[in-house]
């Protein structure tokens, strides 16, 4: 069966084709050399997710620091009257950081008219995000790089690039979540050498349940975003 250019068909081939290259390429050959640039991407969304969400609750985002090993942390400083629920909605920005940004790239690549300036803004959101917070040689190498190569794809490559692109990276924010189960899960973990309390312990520290429960909550509203955004994508044929 011939599938035709635009339909629901190809897409959801493509949608699986990234899915598939994001779970498998780290067991091929030379597989974690290339992805590693793309982990070190998913910690900038994570750790983006909380200095963002620190501005948009009028705190300040001092750094952000990525390690090579795919681990950072964001710092930020909250006013001295600022409340718990400031400081919980902070921890909740960095999980669900990569699912924000996986379904917007998802829903922009079900329209061609959206496929270069999604891929440019988050070029400019990555050199941005560089030259202001970036605190860290690996981020300042990384970061730059994959900006670079975005811009490129935006500006000179075909459109069947553009797509494959927004869709892996779509794919590859939405599943590294999964990726991060055991932080989730855990109340305490070590970054940098130094043990500080986990996202989902941050938050149990501010709102009182356990941190388990809130991991399940934020995998639940992570899972609820990217399906959506894949449903929405999947139904919608404007890309043609």
């Amino acid at each position: 069966m011939q599938v035709r250019p635009g339909s629901q068909e190809e897409q959801v081939g493509r949608l699986i084709l990234a899915a598939v290259l994001v779970m498998f390429l780290p067991v091929l050959p030379f597989g974690n050399f290339l992805i590693w640039p793309f982990v070190i991407l998913t910690t900038w969304f994570h750790e983006m997710g909380h200095g963002l969400t620190a501005l948009l609750t009028g705190n300040r985002f001092d750094e952000l620091v990525i390690f090579a090993n795919g681990s950072g942390y964001a710092s930020s400083r909250t006013a001295l009257d600022s409340s718990g629920l400031e400081r919980a909605l902070i921890a909740m920005g960095g999980p669900l950081g990569p699912s924000v940004v996986g379904a917007v790239l998802i829903l922009a690549s079900s329209a061609r008219r959206y496929w270069k300036p999604a891929l440019l803004a988050l070029a400019g959101a990555l050199l941005l995000s560089t030259l202001i917070w970036v605190r860290s040689t690996v981020g300042f190498i990384v970061l730059p790089a994959i900006a670079a190569l975005l811009a490129y794809i935006a500006l000179r490559g075909s459109r069947n690039w553009q797509l494959f692109a927004l869709q892996f990276l779509g794919v590859l924010a939405a599943m590294s979540m999964f990726n991060d189960l055991d932080y989730l899960f855990s109340e305490v973990a070590v970054i940098g050498g130094e043990a500080m309390l986990s996202d989902t312990g941050a938050i149990e520290a501010e709102l009182l349940l356990p941190h388990w429960i809130w991991a399940i909550l934020l995998i639940a509203f992570s899972g609820v975003m990217i399906g959506t955004s894949l449903r929405y994508a999947l139904n919608h044929e404007g890309h043609r």
